[in-house]
């Protein structure tokens, strides 16, 4: 091997801070990476990695070699496709996380036109309602929703994102609707999140409003919310791409219309390096013009 591919294994071994995720990632044996690294020290005559028994650690000399060994392969993948691209189409295997009802509710018909338009890609995706490490856990690209925490990660906005709160008209009849926020502490709610605490966010005069909630039911997958909430056993506070059948039929109407929180947005995201990838680009474009289509649902 090259200096280049050791480089890559270094690199990668880096971002997923463990021998067995880069081994996974470039489809490799976890040993063979292990003497790559071991190789690329002895040649440079440093140490880059601490191995421990959980992870890797990164050294101070590590860390210089990292940054300089990632903007070479950035530029060496530049290049590429640079030149490559002119008439290429996308090919190669992506890695996708998305959320559970997003990707049933929207993936399920989008992905099959996507490999359709593009046979020369091949897609793993996993489905799942927490937030993901892409670069640990060896992802090329993700689909979060709504506000991006801050980080190192490239996003792209593919689609306006509302959140509505909603109950179903048995709900309403039986308990008076909230006209305020401050007053769904005196319903019964049916909260939607992946963590013990869990808030609903309401703008009133241009500042937002958080509210804590509890209920008898808290669920981690907004399918369930939704059907809980159609069920009549309280209100919820969805994405609108979630519960809009459910409003369009009547089974569902708002609530707490005058408080609903700006906008906010369905991002595709990648790691930095990745940004000049070809069929990132090509999937990125798919799912926003995908979006753009079934525009009145989000």
């Amino acid at each position: 091997m090259d200096l280049l591919d050791d480089m890559r294994i270094f690199v990668t071994s880096v971002d997923a801070m463990s021998f067995t995720g880069a081994a996974a990632k470039l489809s490799l044996s976890k040993q063979f990476v292990s003497r790559r690294i071991s190789s690329l020290e002895q040649a440079l005559g440093v140490r880059l990695l601490l191995r421990t028994t959980r992870r890797l650690a990164v050294t101070d000399l590590g860390r210089v070699y990292y940054e300089r060994a990632r903007r070479i392969l950035d530029d060496v993948e530049a290049a590429n496709l640079a030149v490559s691209s002119q008439g290429e189409r996308p090919r190669g295997n992506l890695r996708v996380s998305a959320p559970m009802s997003f990707g049933t509710m929207f993936l399920g018909s989008v992905i099959p036109s996507f490999l359709t338009t593009y046979p020369d890609v091949t897609i793993e995706l996993e489905l799942n309602d927490r937030t993901v490490d892409i670069i640990g856990e060896g992802y090329d690209v993700a689909v979060r929703i709504g506000a991006l925490a801050d980080s190192s990660l490239i996003g792209r906005a593919v689609a306006p994102m509302r959140m509505v709160t909603c109950a179903s008209p048995r709900y309403l009849e039986a308990h008076d609707a909230p006209q305020t926020p401050e007053a769904l502490r005196e319903h019964a709610l049916l909260p939607y999140g992946h963590s013990q605490r869990v808030s609903w966010t309401y703008t009133r005069d241009g500042h937002p409003v958080e509210i804590p909630v509890t209920g008898r039911l808290r669920v981690n997958n907004g399918e369930l919310a939704r059907d809980a909430a159609v069920a009549g056993l309280g209100i919820t506070w969805l994405p609108v791409f979630i519960v809009a059948p459910a409003l369009l039929s009547g089974r569902l109407v708002t609530v707490l219309d005058a408080f609903e929180p700006a906008p906010s947005a369905i991002h595709v995201v990648y790691p930095q390096h990745r940004q000049a990838s070809l069929v990132i680009r090509a999937f990125s474009d798919f799912l926003s013009s995908a979006c753009s289509v079934a525009g009145t649902q989000w």
